[in-house]
Parts: structure tokens; C-alpha cells; sequence
């Protein structure tokens, strides 16, 4: 039998709002409720979820998913364009992360367009709103 991934999606600063946050940019749906919906589609693969407001907690759920998850799905928000420690745990660690972002960033305000996360991730997936995660979840399959 096949091993199951488990993959770990982590959501940094004011995605806890999702559903209320700028729908018209963000959608009317929680994540949680998102949640359950890709826990249903990926049946065969365990997902856990992790949301923090804080820099530091996001940079230590990066370090303890190593030998822990086969894959990350990190959705910094903010911190995508200002944290250079994010950055630098997901270089220290073996674990493959995947960037996603719900809006398309490079249609937005320029200082969105720069990622210190980029450069260590195996992929970016912008845009596409809450399917960037179903997106994301699936490259690593």
C-alpha cells in the first residue's frame, strides 16, 4: 500500500478573515470551511492547516514540518513581501514548499510583487482564489 502524504498548508496574517475580508478580492468563503472541502477532494491525503497573524509561530511551523509532512503550502500574505526570515526557514528545511496566493499579486499594489519566498519555493500558483490551494495540493500528487 501507498504511503499518504501529509501535506501542511500554512496561512499567515488576516487570512483567519477570509469570507469577510474584501470579498471582492478575497471571496465570500472561510478557510475553514474551504478546509473541509479539500479535506473531501484529497481523501487519500492528510492535510493539516495552520493559520498564525504572527511572523515568528509561521517560521516555527515551517521548521517543525520538517521530517514531519512531505509537502508544504504556504500562503504568507504579508509576510511574502517583507519577511526575509520565512525566507530563510524555507531554505533551511528539505521539506517542498509551494506559494500560493488567492489574488493575483502582480495585478495589485507594485510592493506585492516582490516575494522573499519565491526564490526557496518549487513552485508559485497567483490568482486563481481559493482553487490556488487545490492547485498547489495537487503538484505534489
Amino acid at each position: 500500500m501507498e504511503k499518504e502524504l501529509k501535506i501542511l498548508i500554512i496561512n499567515g496574517p488576516n487570512l483567519n478573515l477570509l469570507g469577510t475580508r474584501e470579498p471582492g478580492v478575497y471571496g465570500n468563503q472561510s478557510f475553514g470551511d474551504y478546509f473541509s472541502t479539500l479535506q473531501f477532494q484529497f481523501k487519500e491525503t492528510e492535510l493539516s492547516y495552520f493559520q498564525s497573524n504572527s511572523e515568528g509561530d509561521l517560521i516555527t511551523k515551517i521548521q517543525q514540518a520538517e521530517g514531519v509532512f512531505d509537502g508544504i503550502v504556504l500562503n504568507a500574505a504579508a509576510y511574502t513581501h517583507t519577511s526575509v526570515g520565512i525566507g530563510d526557514a524555507i531554505a533551511a528545511i528539505s521539506v517542498p514548499v509551494v506559494e500560493v496566493h488567492i489574488s493575483n499579486t502582480f495585478a495589485r499594489e507594485s510592493y506585492r510583487h516582490h516575494s522573499y519566498i519565491s526564490k526557496n519555493a518549487v513552485g508559485i500558483i497567483v490568482g486563481f482564489g481559493l482553487k490556488s490551494y487545490e492547485l498547489a495540493i495537487k503538484s505534489f500528487l
